[in-house]
């Protein structure tokens, strides 16, 4: 599917916008990071359960490509093999689903995007990015959101090649934000001097989503 194809309207996609208009999960408590793993409204599984659109691109490693453009210096158009020649990071991070799951202690390796960022050198107007999937995903980051440590364009998940199902063979790890953030099927990120929401954020999810804050729906702090 064309990254210019919206990607199609489900139950799933339906249920998730009354989810936003009803305020569904909302805690109202706010827990810090610092002292507090499991952010409010949220609880623990072993499983990595699946969310998607619907549709699950498959994309081989030999045909999957990276563009990295917009307010940027050097645009960047990786092919696996180039991928596979940037530095490469290992992290071990939780996941927190905005519908109320988190998974402790995934093992990720991949690409930090302060390496993508240090490579590409995103010009000084440049303070937003936004994500697009090949399933015709968006979403959006402020550049400081993406330019954290421990996030990481992502191959492999307990030492095993990231599976088409979660997003493979490459997604975003963003482990401070909701999933949602952490785009799966990476096809392209767009450097912008003003923020894009992309997909949930302009159906009624919040622009940013921080857990530990419960940012999850457009009306929250």
């Amino acid at each position: 599917m064309s990254d210019d194809s919206p990607p199609p309207e489900t139950k799933l996609t339906r249920t998730k916008e009354k989810w936003a208009r009803e305020g569904r999960f909302l805690t109202g408590r706010v827990a810090r990071p610092q002292s507090e793993r499991l952010p409010p409204g949220q609880h623990l599984t072993n499983d990595w359960p699946v969310l998607d659109l619907g549709v699950t691109p498959d994309i081989p490693r030999e045909r999957w490509r990276l563009d990295v453009h917009g307010a940027v210096d050097n645009p960047l158009f990786w092919d696996w093999a180039e991928f596979s020649r940037q530095p490469q990071s290992s992290i071990t991070s939780d996941i927190h689903c905005v519908t109320t799951w988190s998974r402790y202690d995934n093992a990720w390796q991949g690409v930090s995007t302060r390496d993508l960022l240090n490579a590409a050198q995103p010009k000084s107007d440049a303070g937003f990015v936004e994500l697009h999937s090949y399933d015709g995903y968006t979403t959006n980051l402020s550049l400081e959101d993406f330019a954290v440590e421990d996030a990481l364009l992502v191959h492999t998940w307990s030492g095993e090649p990231l599976t088409a199902e979660h997003g493979g063979p490459v997604r975003l790890v963003v482990p401070h934000l909701y999933f949602w953030k952490s785009a799966k099927w990476l096809q392209r990120i767009e450097f912008l001097p003003k923020d894009a929401p992309g997909y949930w954020e302009v159906r009624g999810y919040h622009n940013r989503g921080d857990p530990w804050k419960e940012q999850r729906y457009s009306d929250s702090d």
